[in-house]
C-alpha cells in the first residue's frame, strides 16, 4: 500500500498503525529506510507506542459498530458499486446531520436518532 501511493511516503516521521500479521524484520527496514514509525501490537517483546493501540482500536471497533448496526450498512440493498456509495454517504451524512441538529437543539444525547425517528 505504501508503495504504490508515493504519497504517504513523502511526509517522514509519519505513523502506520498496523495489526500484528503485518510485523517482520522486512517491513520494519522499509518503514526505517522511510523515517516511517509502524504501531503495532507485539509478539514477544514490548514494541514503544504500544500503550496507543488500545484507544484507537476502542475508537474503530466504535465507528465500526455504527456503521454496520445502527445504519444497517450490511444491508443496503445496492446492486451496483456506484450504488453501495450512494446509499452508504446518504446514511452517514443522515447520521452526521442528526448530530448536528441534537448538538444545536442542546441534545443531551447527540448521537440519538429517536428524535429524528419519524
Amino acid at each position: 500500500m505504501l508503495t504504490g501511493d508515493q504519497d504517504l511516503l513523502t511526509t517522514p516521521g509519519q505513523t502506520t498503525v498496523g495489526d500484528k500479521g503485518y510485523g517482520s524484520k522486512h517491513l520494519d527496514t522499509f518503514m526505517a529506510d522511510h523515517s516511517l514509525t509502524l504501531l503495532q501490537p507485539s509478539y514477544r517483546k514490548p514494541r514503544p507506542g504500544e500503550h496507543l493501540l488500545k484507544p484507537i482500536r476502542q475508537l474503530i471497533e466504535s465507528v465500526n459498530d455504527t456503521l454496520k448496526g445502527r445504519l444497517d450498512l450490511e444491508r443496503h440493498g445496492a446492486r451496483t458499486p456506484a450504488g453501495v456509495l450512494a446509499r452508504v454517504g446518504q446514511r452517514i451524512l443522515a447520521l452526521a446531520a442528526a448530530i448536528w441538529h441534537n448538538r444545536a437543539n442542546g441534545t443531551s444525547l447527540t448521537r440519538s436518532l429517536i428524535a429524528n425517528d419519524h
